[in-house]
């Protein structure tokens, strides 16, 4: 009886991300792939920030489905939610490790100059705290710099923010349930979970940032950039973001002036755009001092007002009424379609531009070279997405029942078996001869 009354108690009526889809961020979604790609081929300086707006989406998102869930039944359900995550999440990364790992050792063992001995170690090595989500701090560990990585060829190496993502998805959601358990129990009235959210959200923020300030190695900032406890501001605004009180304060401008709520998306956008081309990693003053932490926040509120500029627009305006200009271009097809393939494309496109290294080709123009690595990875990631991802995702039955958590257990066993037994190249002879 106590929980019935607190679900009905805590329906809030502003509406929860996640009970509707909002395409501007899809879109947005692509952009950031799109950033992260233009970045690893050398042609955007600023694109590895495509990252943050990854994670602020997924906070924002996740968080939204998490308070859906608990304004609904008054908890949450972490079995389920982790089980949707590994379905969402598990069969492209499985299958991107697996192709990987064997070509590679198999382009080492026919001799292919592009897999030295050196590759091939670190690609068994790193691949095992892939699957542990862990290679963020293995590669810390490895004191492996991130600005260097893309000189080192570590195939494995972009996974780092997957890392980071799949520790928040482990983390956050028991907050989340333990605010919701509290909340029931203590009967609060409407709306308390939302504002317990949002002010953990804002604290923990606020103590990752000045983690990354103090941590701050001006030589290296690898630390401060791929460590969770300095990174998880990212996911936190975008958590902030998907909160009743920030939903209700975006709304509230797109009611009191739509006009300037949509120009300040396009206003946003641009800055956000503009960003990414004028940042150059460790050579932009700043941006390890509350730079990164205002970009984040500025995506968060992109979010926010592309979400209420959505839901606005679809109560308030005939069917048939376009959305406003900005919002427009952000769901257009183009960038909705790259945001679908997001998280696909984000896996195989680094190991592609290593193994199609440009210093292998330097016959090719950089354009060219950039076109070829962009186009063999989107065919890669539209392969994975419709034989492998939506499949298993939305129809394969089995992957929702026992059969599912058996078939997870089977593929982890076998792919820690992989990096176990398959052979690291051996170390070349050592000439003595001349000691």
């Amino acid at each position: 009886m106590r929980s019935s009354r607190f679900r009905a108690s805590y329906q809030s009526p502003v509406a929860v991300p996640g009970a509707s889809h909002v395409p501007a961020l899809d879109g947005l979604r692509g952009m950031a792939v799109a950033g992260v790609l233009l970045f690893h081929t050398g042609n955007v300086p600023g694109g590895f920030l495509g990252v943050d707006l990854f994670f602020v989406l997924s906070g924002f998102l996740i968080t939204g489905l998490l308070l859906r869930e608990a304004g609904t039944t008054g908890r949450i359900a972490l079995t389920s939610f982790w089980g949707r995550r590994l379905r969402r999440l598990f069969p492209a990364l499985a299958l991107v490790l697996v192709v990987v790992a064997v070509t590679a050792w198999a382009l080492q063992r026919l001799g292919h100059p592009v897999a030295d001995r050196g590759l091939v170690s670190t690609t068994l090595t790193d691949g095992l705290w892939v699957q542990l989500n862990l290679v963020n701090w293995h590669l810390l560990a490895q004191n492996a710099s991130y600005w260097d990585a893309f000189g080192q060829s570590r195939l494995f190496e972009h996974l780092w923010s997957i890392a980071v993502e799949e520790q928040f998805y482990l983390v956050w959601p028991f907050i989340i349930a333990a605010l919701a358990w509290a909340a029931t129990r203590l009967r609060r009235r409407a709306g308390s979970l939302d504002v317990a959210a949002l002010t953990v959200a804002i604290a923990v923020s606020a103590v990752s940032l000045i983690l990354m300030i103090a941590m701050i190695d001006p030589a290296d900032p690898t630390r401060v950039y791929t460590g969770t406890d300095t990174r998880a501001f990212s996911l936190l605004l975008g958590a902030a973001a998907a909160t009743a009180p920030a939903r209700r304060a975006f709304q509230h401008v797109v009611r009191w002036h739509r006009r300037v709520a949509v120009w300040t998306i396009g206003i946003l956008a641009t800055m956000i755009l503009a960003s990414w081309v004028f940042a150059d990693g460790t050579a932009t003053p700043g941006l390890f001092r509350g730079g990164l932490f205002a970009h984040a926040f500025a995506c968060a509120v992109l979010i926010g007002l592309c979400a209420a500029v959505t839901a606005v627009h679809s109560h308030d305006a005939p069917e048939s009424a376009p959305p406003p200009f900005p919002v427009r271009v952000l769901q257009s097809g183009p960038l909705t379609w790259l945001g679908a393939i997001s998280y696909s494309l984000y896996l195989w496109h680094w190991p592609v531009i290593v193994l199609l290294s440009a210093h292998m080709h330097p016959a090719l123009p950089h354009w060219l070279h950039s076109a070829i690595v962009i186009g063999v990875s989107i065919t890669l990631a539209v392969a994975s997405k419709r034989l492998v991802e939506d499949p298993i995702r939305f129809r394969a039955t089995w992957a929702r029942n026992r059969t599912g958590l058996v078939v997870f257990l089977v593929v982890s066993a076998a792919l820690l078996t992989m990096w176990l037994i398959l052979p690291a190249p051996a170390a070349p002879p050592i000439d003595i001869g001349e000691l």
